[in-house]
């Protein structure tokens, strides 16, 4: 049985998930808060598996009240967010830095066409979590589990530096967030990005990663040609590739791992040519999505690296590379990052860069 705890300041809204999420014979309601100081004290006495919580309540906000049982007693935390604008995104993003795992929208009322869908997306959602180890914020020293190859090595081979490409699913965003900081001052490789998101979010997660990386963080068009110097994220309902010639391929297929857009259509819609000068970085995330085509990448002379257990929030798809025997480093995010920038060094110039 999942022991859920439903925090919001509305009545309205707390009676609505707690109705969607009690309809779940595997659920628990253990309480309901109206604030965040009661959410923290309850979170204490009750100690949930799951906390739904909301962003904007009296007395202490959201954010503030994440940031306080991460610290307290550590919880997996699912922000239900309201509504999609600027400032409640911002808010979304600033909660997941605070230790939240995932962001979901707040499901609708059962009169509207939507509920179905939007409430089962809820349960899948918390289900899930139920499922996730808390990390705390891991320090920067924080030491890898095992390594074939040192970043050292990385920047050392002999190849012409093309692209850098990322996966990642729950406890991703943050994780991102840390790396594209690391290579934040002068890094010149085109970055491709798929993280498993729910619709919506995306813009406010493209700005929220912006103000870490200090360069363009933008999401990926159809047929755009790739900078150097710019972060792309795979859009909404969206299967990403990248071409032989370095542009953006966006189509709408048949799901993989259940996921569009997908690790493994990324991975693999490298060209086997591009492969020496790429490398590829798998992190946190439940199931297998881009564990074999990382291998693949591998095989063909990629440099591939995936998050370490420790610092992973949830280690299905890494731990699954490494069982597939795809990765040539386990790290830790900084060290992730430390690794990419070294790899850049051997920058192909015929890289364009960003506003040439």
């Amino acid at each position: 049985m999942i022991r859920v705890m439903v925090v919001d300041d509305s009545p309205t809204v707390r009676e609505l998930l707690v109705q969607i999420l009690s309809s779940d014979p595997g659920m628990e309601i253990v309480g309901c808060a109206a604030d965040g100081d009661e959410a923290v004290l309850m979170a204490q006495n009750t100690k949930p598996d799951v906390i739904t919580m909301d962003l904007h309540m009296p007395n202490m906000d959201g954010f503030e009240a994440t940031r306080r049982i991460m610290q307290t007693c550590p919880t997996p935390i699912v922000i239900v967010s309201g509504n999609n604008d600027r400032d409640e995104m911002g808010a979304s993003f600033h909660a997941i830095e605070a230790g939240a795992l995932v962001v979901v929208q707040r499901p609708f009322g059962p009169g509207n066409s939507a509920y179905h869908q939007t409430s089962a997306a809820l349960i899948r959602t918390v289900k899930a979590m139920a499922e996730v180890k808390v990390v705390r914020r891991w320090p920067k020293s924080a030491p890898r589990d095992r390594s074939t190859a040192s970043a050292k090595e990385v920047g050392a081979a002999s190849r012409l530096r093309k692209l850098v490409a990322i996966g990642a699913s729950t406890g991703g965003p943050v994780v991102l967030r840390d790396i594209l900081a690391e290579l934040s001052y002068g890094y010149a490789l085109p970055i491709v990005i798929v993280q498993h998101m729910s619709p919506g979010f995306l813009g406010g997660f493209s700005e929220w990663l912006s103000t870490a990386a200090k360069f363009p963080v933008a999401v990926a068009e159809h047929g755009a040609l790739l900078a150097g110097g710019t972060a792309y994220l795979a859009p909404d309902g969206f299967q990403l590739g990248v071409t032989k010639d370095l542009h953006i391929t966006l189509s709408r297929p048949i799901l993989e791992h259940g996921m569009a857009p997908s690790v493994s259509h990324l991975f693999r819609s490298i060209h086997k040519d591009l492969c020496p000068g790429t490398a590829a970085v798998l992190l946190t995330g439940m199931g297998k999505d881009g564990a074999l085509e990382l291998r693949w990448l591998k095989e063909n002379g990629a440099v591939t690296i995936v998050q370490d257990r420790a610092t992973a929030a949830v280690y299905g798809m890494p731990g699954e590379a490494i069982r597939q025997d795809a990765a040539q480093m386990v790290l830790a995010p900084a060290e992730i990052g430390k690794a990419l920038r070294t790899f850049g060094q051997g920058l192909s110039t015929r890289v364009p860069l960003a506003g040439n």
